[in-house]
Parts: structure tokens; C-alpha cells; sequence
């Protein structure tokens, strides 16, 4: 089944790939674009606090960016409070670079400097802003079936939840949450952190999620653009399977052939 036919609805958006890539964490900007076209994604993520929006020259980031090849979904990462991202949403809408359409953001406020854990409280608060000023809000958050809850009924486009901390390549650890999330959400759900290899993403498409988003995962591999085309590859198996529906787990062995007519 190609992504055409099984498309990824966000919004107003409509996505053919289900795999999210980030921009940072590369050798240089040639790797990124490299990797990039490797995935296959059509999104990309950008840290606005953490680039320099003044260079545009050829050969940057924000040309590769700008070149509009991707959906660029710009990100709140650094910000730890409603307000600063708030304020940061509304830069990227003014820069242009929160898509084509109605404005689309990646929402994360931090907790915590050590685990990046998101502060539940602040970022539901900064949803609710955004989505009264129109933004297409994705917000990262902790793997919590009530906390996905309250952001879908604030109006969130797609919930976030990490599989791990960020960064750290643990993969899903709670995968009985994820199904919970998955099962109640009628929004897109996108596993956001802690991938480590392919064999993550492809549980977590197995789970039943509609996307996932990863950057170290790519960019800390050895070969970064080849661990884009195993992703890649992933996330397809991965929602294949799902869509397919996967045999019962039995404790005893069950023959795969019949025992009908067998010889004496």
C-alpha cells in the first residue's frame, strides 16, 4: 500500500510519508539535505531558538529550508514556559515558516532541564492559546493517556508523545500507554523521542500510531543517510503490518499445515 492511498491527514495537511525528521544534530547542512531525501519525509522540523534565522546564503540551513522541498514544522524546543512559546509560534508565522496553509507548529514546553521532560501544565495552556489564534498545534508531551486527552479536547491537530527521553535511543518504553493513547485519540498520534533504530519505529507503526518523528536516531548513526533509508523502510513495514492485522500470540506451537489427509 503506497502512501498515496493511505495518506496521513493532519489538519488541513495531507501527507503521503508518516515519517518526521529533524534538521539538527548533523555534520553540516549537505548531511542534513542528504538524510533528508533519504527518509523520504516531507517534514521537516526546525528549532527556531537554536539557528540563525540571518543566514539564508546558499548553502545554509534556512536556504535548504526555504527551498520549499518540505513541509517545514517549526518547533518550540528551548522554551520553558507558555509565553516563550507562544512568542516563538508567532515569530515562525511572521518568518513564514509554519506551512502553506493555516500555520502548523510543533508545541514543546520543557520541565525539566536534565530529562527534557514537557511541563504538562504550561503546554496545555500554551495549546489552547494557539489554537485560538489558528495554529495547527502538534505539541510534544509525556506519554499519558489523560494529558493526550486534554490536548485533543483543546483542539490539537495531533498528539506527541515520546517514547523515551529525548535523545535517547531507549525506544517505546511503555507501550501499553501508547495503546491506551492510541485507542482514545481521534487525532493523529506521532511518537516523538527516543527512537534508537529502525526495529522502534516499526513497533511503534505496529502499535498502531500514524507517524513518528526522530532526529538523533538519524543524524547520531554512523551512516546518517543510510539509517534515513532503514527509517524510511520502517515506518512502512511497520504500518503495513498494522493495517494487515498480525496473528494472536499462543503459549503452544500450531501447525502451518494441515493435518487433513495426512498419511498413516
Amino acid at each position: 500500500m503506497s502512501g498515496e492511498n493511505d495518506p496521513l491527514v493532519i489538519g488541513p495537511y495531507t501527507f503521503a510519508s508518516r515519517l518526521f525528521v529533524g534538521s539538527g544534530k548533523y555534520k553540516d547542512v549537505e548531511e542534513t539535505r542528504l538524510a533528508t531525501e533519504a527518509s523520504g519525509a516531507e517534514v521537516i522540523t526546525v528549532a527556531l531558538r537554536r539557528v540563525d534565522l540571518k543566514q539564508r546564503g546558499e548553502g545554509t540551513l534556512m536556504s535548504l529550508l526555504g527551498s520549499r522541498r518540505w513541509t517545514v514544522l517549526p518547533n518550540t524546543a528551548g522554551c520553558y514556559t507558555a509565553e516563550e512559546a507562544v512568542r516563538t509560534c508567532r515569530l515562525a508565522r511572521e518568518l513564514g515558516f509554519s506551512g502553506d496553509k493555516a500555520p502548523i507548529v510543533k508545541l514543546e514546553v520543557i520541565g525539566d532541564q536534565r530529562t527534557l521532560f514537557p511541563d504538562n501544565e504550561q503546554t496545555l495552556e500554551a495549546a489552547r492559546l494557539l489554537v485560538k489564534e489558528g495554529f495547527v498545534v502538534l505539541p510534544y508531551c509525556i506519554d499519558d493517556p489523560i494529558i493526550c486527552r486534554k490536548l485533543e479536547e483543546v483542539g490539537c491537530a495531533a498528539v506527541m508523545p515520546l517514547a523515551a527521553p529525548i535523545g535517547s535511543g531507549l525506544g517505546i518504553r511503555n507501550k501499553h500507554n501508547i495503546l491506551i493513547i492510541r485507542e482514545q485519540a481521534k487525532i493523529p498520534v506521532i511518537v516523538d523521542a527516543g527512537v534508537g533504530t529502525a526495529s522502534d519505529a516499526a513497533v511503534a507503526m505496529e502499535l498502531g500510531c500514524d507517524g513518528v518523528l526522530m532526529n538523533t536516531a538519524i543524524a547520531g548513526a554512523k551512516n546518517p543517510v543510510l539509517m534515513a533509508e532503514a527509517m524510511r523502510e520502517a515506518v512502512s513495514a511497520g504500518r503495513k503490518a498494522f493495517l494487515a492485522g498480525r496473528i494472536g500470540k499462543k503459549l503452544h506451537a500450531s501447525a502451518s499445515s494441515p493435518l487433513d489427509g495426512q498419511i498413516e
